[in-house]
């Protein structure tokens, strides 16, 4: 069981993390605070904004501030799957002799940056579904395993723009959040200016190494979650199913799919998250709540109605957060 030492342990990682990215990212506190939540949480991010927010510099950032192997995939509509995960060569042996050789691709590594991933096509799209939920590529008929920690940062532009693919809500439901970049303050613009006007980026030095990061990753499955606190999870998640019980009337007239059970699992391992992060023992409420929005944001599909009406998933999450209550009773 997790003790007041460990958990102090997670909050001196984090203020350590946040004060290395600090020194690049202006703002974007709860960006930065969900990236390090999931990556201590062990699962892979989708932080969507418009062009020019920093998403793409945060996850370069986070990559030079941890002990791990970084690797990034532009994505283009020519890419192909073959570029993400490798390939077989036709090699010569020693003996004079031509055989077949895996090649690896960019995907074996540890940390890895898929840059505007919706432009890539859906076939190459669906490239990384094997990656990001088996740890695993196949190519071929020979299965190959990836590094570990293994996890996927992904960015993309909103999906109305031109020259994007929408993600298929399979690969969708594999992020165990969808975060979004908001646009800068006055005050935050005008220290954008001064670092990004200036003679060389700040630099940041590596914090975090891989044993440790697992052995943090270990440490967050073990903080507390009560019953009672549990049950408001469930009862969030079984809200967003149009056809069940207790679907409020904006989720009957508006989803036609709610969150799948990856819903459920991603609000409670990233609470546990925030719980260490913030150096407690316990989940609290609060922190599903902070959850509930990134977690479930993309795990809902509107229908029809919901589309043409200009109803957001946000606007749905948000409606749940403020009407199911906290207590059964």
């Amino acid at each position: 069981m997790i003790d007041e030492t460990q958990v102090e342990k997670v909050r001196e990682q984090t203020r350590a993390l946040t004060a290395q990215i600090d020194r690049r990212i202006v703002g974007h506190d709860g960006l930065v605070r969900g990236v390090l939540a999931c990556l201590f949480a062990g699962g892979h991010v989708l932080l969507e904004g418009v062009p020019g927010l920093g998403k793409t510099l945060l996850v370069k950032t986070l990559g030079d501030v941890l002990e791990l192997d970084f690797a990034r995939i532009q994505c283009t509509p020519d890419l192909m799957p073959a570029d993400i995960i490798g390939t077989q060569m036709v090699v010569e042996n020693e003996n004079g002799g031509r055989v077949f050789e895996f090649r690896p691709g960019p995907v074996f590594t540890q940390l890895l940056l898929t840059d505007e991933v919706n432009r890539a096509t859906p076939k190459t799209q669906s490239a990384l579904l094997e990656a990001m939920e088996e740890k695993a590529v196949t190519v071929g008929r020979e299965r190959h395993t990836l590094a570990s920690p293994f996890m996927v940062l992904a960015t993309q532009n909103p999906i109305e723009m031109e020259g994007t693919y929408p993600l298929p809500e399979a690969q969708l439901d594999r992020f165990l959040l969808k975060l979004s970049a908001d646009y800068p303050s006055a005050e935050e613009l005008s220290r954008i200016v001064g670092l990004a006007t200036g003679t060389e980026p700040p630099a940041v030095e590596r914090t975090l190494s891989a044993v440790a990061l697992q052995t943090t990753r270990e440490l967050v499955r073990q903080v507390v979650l009560a019953d009672h606190v549990k049950n408001y999870a469930v009862r969030v998640v079984l809200a967003t199913h149009p056809e069940g019980d207790t679907a409020p009337e904006s989720v009957r007239r508006y989803v036609r799919h709610g969150s799948s059970p990856r819903g459920i699992l991603a609000m409670v391992l990233v609470a546990k998250a925030f719980a260490a992060m913030d150096g407690r023992l316990n989940v609290s409420f609060d922190d599903l709540k902070e959850t509930a929005l990134p977690a479930l944001r993309h795990r809902i599909l509107l229908n029809f109605e919901g589309e043409a009406d200009g109803v957001s998933t946000d606007r749905i999450v948000e409606e749940l957060i403020e009407t199911v209550p906290v207590d059964e009773s």
